[in-house]
């Protein structure tokens, strides 16, 4: 019997988003624009909120969150797919490459449960409006954001140390833009049997849970809003809540395609543009749909201009 001899991956070479080298440049400058908008919204909503107290309420303390777990997520995805578009081999040590994968596990995961956080804040605000502030109290929003990360963290855990365990040998091309669990799978000459079972449970626990209370909060929500007699006041409701409902739906949906569908009609290409969605698209667009069409921030965001303003005129007299 002829001995298999294995030669294991010790780095892997990500194909990025496109081989096509007319795209590589204009796809740089455009993700490179989306990265800055990205790193500045959210690291300005959260500073923003750090500083203003009367933004120091449950539902801008689940926005910081919201806004610290997409800078973080945003920031381990794509300085390294920026630097596929310019480099004529984009290779990643294996470890830089599970470590890559952890910590988008680790947020990817908590921004699903955030989004389930808010919109259970949004519905006890809403429908319950006199048991608010007992029941989102100062310790139970942090409780719940202990619960957010704590479940990120364990799953995360979870898919990385059966990941570990595999054998890399089929070869070091990787067709992503970063490490993700399905092409890294593909890559592996071990039975990949208890990472697919294991990560097909997390991602319909982590899609299915928050995807179900998200609709059953925005229900109640929708339902309280058409009580509202003032036609004025029932619009600018749906306008809130169309903006809020179009980002879930655009993160679960990329996410459901990604990690829900049946291997045999999915294709890494599409998944690869699906990822572009939950990793790079959804972050720029939180702070803008969540925050920034928000009354209370722009009035926050004024007062810090002007004190900014007036310490400025006070060293120059």
């Amino acid at each position: 019997m002829a001995e298999v001899n294995y030669t294991t991956v010790t780095e892997f070479v990500l194909t990025g988003l496109t081989e096509k080298p007319g795209l590589q440049l204009p796809l740089f400058f455009l993700f490179l624009g989306i990265y800055v908008v990205t790193v500045l919204g959210n690291l300005g909503m959260v500073m923003l909120i750090l500083f203003s107290p009367h933004l120091h309420t449950p539902m801008y303390f689940f926005l910081s969150n919201l806004s610290l777990v997409d800078l973080c997520q945003s920031s381990v995805i794509m300085p390294k797919m920026l630097e596929n578009f310019v480099m004529v081999k984009s290779v990643i040590s294996y470890a830089e490459c599970m470590a890559q994968f952890y910590l988008f596990d680790v947020f990817a995961v908590s921004e699903c449960h955030m989004l389930a956080a808010m919109a259970y804040d949004r519905y006890v605000a809403i429908c319950n409006p006199l048991l608010y502030n007992v029941t989102m109290s100062y310790k139970v929003c942090s409780w719940m954001v202990v619960a957010v990360y704590s479940v990120g963290l364990i799953c995360a855990t979870g898919e990385t140390v059966c990941l570990l365990r595999l054998l890399f040998c089929k070869g070091d091309d990787l067709n992503h833009y970063f490490c993700d669990l399905l092409p890294l799978l593909e890559q592996s000459c071990s039975s990949t049997f208890i990472n697919e079972v294991l990560a097909l449970s997390f991602s319909s626990f982590n899609i299915i849970v928050p995807g179900l209370t998200i609709l059953s909060s925005y229900t109640f929500i929708i339902a309280s809003i058409l009580r509202i007699r003032s036609t004025e006041g029932r619009s600018k409701a749906f306008s809130t809540c169309s903006s809020h409902i179009l980002a879930v739906a655009l993160f679960f949906g990329s996410l459901t395609f990604m990690y829900l569908q049946p291997s045999s009609v999915s294709s890494m290409d599409q998944g690869k543009v699906s990822s572009v969605f939950y990793t790079i698209v959804v972050p720029m667009m939180n702070p803008l749909i969540y925050s920034l069409r928000n009354k209370d921030v722009k009035v926050a965001f004024y007062k810090i201009v002007r004190r900014r303003q007036f310490m400025g005129n006070e060293e120059l007299g």
